[in-house]
């Protein structure tokens, strides 16, 4: 019997116009953006291989989704416009993105302005330029 956190979602819907996975855990109903997935990719580029190794992910704002692969019954795999494809985005994992979206985002956000990073590739083009 799985537990409540790694129980898959009853619902899973990609809408491709906007770019956002729709999930529906219990009665709750989440939207998560191809960009918001991307930065908080499970995989090992992303969150590196232990602790205070994650690589603040930038540009990524018009990244789109561009395949979903579903793995076995415990997972999916998503491929983005920007060849991302490693990391499997379990059932466990996707409940705690659509829980914590907010304060994830929220986060995202202050780290992006810290490191005077951009979440638009261009502006970033043009920092790295000047």
């Amino acid at each position: 019997m799985r537990s409540d956190a790694q129980a898959p979602p009853s619902k899973i819907k990609f809408h491709r116009q906007t770019q956002e996975l729709e999930l529906l855990f219990g009665d709750q109903s989440y939207r998560l953006s191809a960009e918001f997935l991307r930065v908080h990719s499970p995989s090992a580029e992303v969150r590196g291989h232990g602790e205070g190794e994650a690589v603040l992910q930038f540009g990524k704002q018009r990244v789109t989704i561009d395949k979903l692969e579903p793995c076995g019954n415990y997972a999916l795999k998503l491929v983005f416009s920007d060849g991302h494809d490693s990391g499997l985005y379990s059932w466990g994992y996707l409940k705690e993105l659509c829980s914590n979206q907010a304060e994830l985002w929220q986060s995202y956000l202050e780290k992006l302005h810290q490191a005077g990073l951009s979440r638009d590739p261009e502006l970033q083009v043009i920092k790295l330029i000047t």
